[in-house]
């Protein structure tokens, strides 16, 4: 009677890991593997690798008519990873491994014909959901071990070859479960990221970075060419912290998925720029592997739109409703996945397509109807989605030799110290430490933020003359709250509010 032989591995499928039986039947009949349960190319390409790796490592390939099952069928299967437990599957409906042997285990990696295994994607996902299904081990490439060890509650067993993993299966050698954590020198930022201490002038500009660092906010910086919107825009991201312990898990496990990371744990918040040429589905995601798109790769850190108007209008469309959710969902006529998109929009753009209108320096050369249309180039509902817009002035020569002269290196330190303590406030306000101000529904404001009748009637006002959606009016409660976290100030008052009006 023939055995079935059975091992285990993860097929990753948007975000999330489902559980693969890999299952080996070897009958006798003309010598051939062939590999069935809707896998893609790569993995029906796994059967000559699979042969060369088991020979190559002084193993015997059996000469029968071998069937690989990849179930659930259903699923659709992408990637290499699933070589070594097919490697695995074979060996053992040759009677060179026993199932008992196997157990307990998921295994995942890529063969090289010398029978050496190759670093794969998805280490992450792989390692959790091994430890949802309760397994004991996991065994991944050397060099995806780093990145797994961030998931805890499993063992965690790099192996370098077949040969290695077939002899400590056997217990003929013992490989040791692998326990490395990241090095604290790892966390510290950049030393080329601009700080506030780099930028003359442009205080109005440095105060809205401020208010968008400490709670989260949307930011679109407008103005004349020159006037230093991409540098503010970069300086950003040293305003932000260090990524928590469970922040780095979901960081590096999007840039791992993509393809992106897959030897190195990440510490510091990714800052994405993808060019205006980029299409909607490598800005939102998707494709036939359902790979996560710019605003997933830019989760927990910042999507940096330089001179949004050049971007399709199409492309800027499909970010609505990410920025409003925190997530996309890729839909696809072969399945949906979901991906998480929780990022900070920092956008720049000129006034007209010259640059120059409204600078006292230049004269704009372009006609009314040019500008009108140029502005026109991002649609109401997306404005309505920024917290923050900021008009950057130039900053005259004279200005900034002066200002260089005189500069105090200050402004860094004393916006992180005020930001880290509005940042506490909010973690204990909504008792979460991955919680800001600008994640609130209108309902829960309306639950935490109650107004005085006096800054209520100046909300009201604003709002009716200025004309502003109940988005709006939301959006300035928010930045209204974060302008009073940073004053530590226990309530909104006028002035909060006043300030928030003019970044309309």
């Amino acid at each position: 009677m023939t055995t079935v032989a059975k091992v285990f591995s993860v097929a990753s499928i948007g975000f999330d890991g489902h559980l693969i039986e890999v299952e080996s039947d070897a009958t006798n009949g003309l010598p051939s593997i062939q590999i069935v349960g809707l896998g893609n190319k790569a993995i029906d390409e796994a059967k000559e690798r699979i042969k060369s790796a088991i020979a190559n490592s002084l193993l015997e390939y059996p000469k029968k008519r071998i069937t690989i099952n990849l179930a659930p069928a259903e699923l659709p299967k992408n990637g290499t990873h699933y070589d070594l437990a097919i490697a695995l599957a074979v060996l053992i409906s040759s009677g060179q491994l026993r199932q008992s042997e196997v157990n307990e285990a998921v295994f995942a990696g890529e063969l090289a014909l010398d029978g050496s295994i190759r670093p794969i994607k998805g280490a992450i996902s792989i390692t959790e959901t091994a430890r949802q299904h309760d397994f004991k081990c996991v065994y991944l490439p050397k060099e995806c071990v780093e990145q797994a060890s961030l998931v805890k509650g499993i063992e965690i067993i790099g192996v370098a070859s077949l040969k290695e993993l077939y002899l400590h299966l056997k217990q003929e050698i013992i490989l040791s479960p692998n326990q490395i954590t990241a090095s604290p020198s790892r966390t510290k930022k950049d030393p080329t990221t601009p700080t506030l201490d780099d930028i003359h002038g442009q205080e109005q500009a440095k105060r809205a970075l401020i208010i968008a660092a400490a709670g989260r906010h949307n930011i679109l910086l407008s103005g004349s060419p020159g006037a230093g919107k991409t540098m503010l825009a970069r300086t950003l991201l040293g305003l932000l912290p260090t990524l928590s312990a469970e922040e780095q898990i979901a960081v590096t496990k999007l840039h791992s998925l993509a393809g992106e990371s897959i030897d190195e744990i990440i510490t510091a918040r990714p800052f994405r720029a993808p060019h205006h040429t980029a299409s909607r589905v490598a800005l939102v995601g998707g494709g036939n592997d359902f790979k996560p798109g710019e605003i997933s790769l830019a989760h927990l850190g910042v999507l940096f739109l330089d001179e949004i108007p050049e971007y399709p209008r199409a492309t800027l469309e499909a970010l609505r409703q990410p920025l409003e959710d925190k997530s996309i969902a890729v839909s696809r006529a072969n399945g949906k996945v979901t991906y998480p998109a929780d990022f900070m929009l920092v956008a720049t753009m000129n006034p007209c397509p010259c640059g120059y209108y409204g600078d006292q320096t230049h004269e704009c050369n372009c006609s009314s109807t040019q500008i009108l249309a140029y502005q026109k180039r991002l649609s109401g509902p997306l404005l309505d989605r920024i917290d923050l817009r900021v008009s950057v002035s130039r900053v005259s020569n004279k200005e900034l030799f002066a200002s260089s002269k005189e500069m105090i290196n200050t402004q860094q330190v004393n916006a992180l110290e005020a930001i880290k303590k509005a940042s506490h406030i909010q973690h204990n306000r909504y008792g979460s430490s991955s919680k800001y101000n600008t994640n609130l529904t209108s309902r829960a404001i309306t639950k935490t933020m109650p107004l005085a009748p006096d800054v209520s009637d100046l909300l009201l006002a604003a709002t009716e003359k200025l004309k502003l959606s109940a988005r709006s009016y939301f959006k300035i409660i928010k930045v209204a709250r974060t302008i009073a976290d940073l004053e530590g100030s226990p309530d909104i008052a006028p002035h909060h509010v006043g300030e928030a009006l003019q970044y309309r």
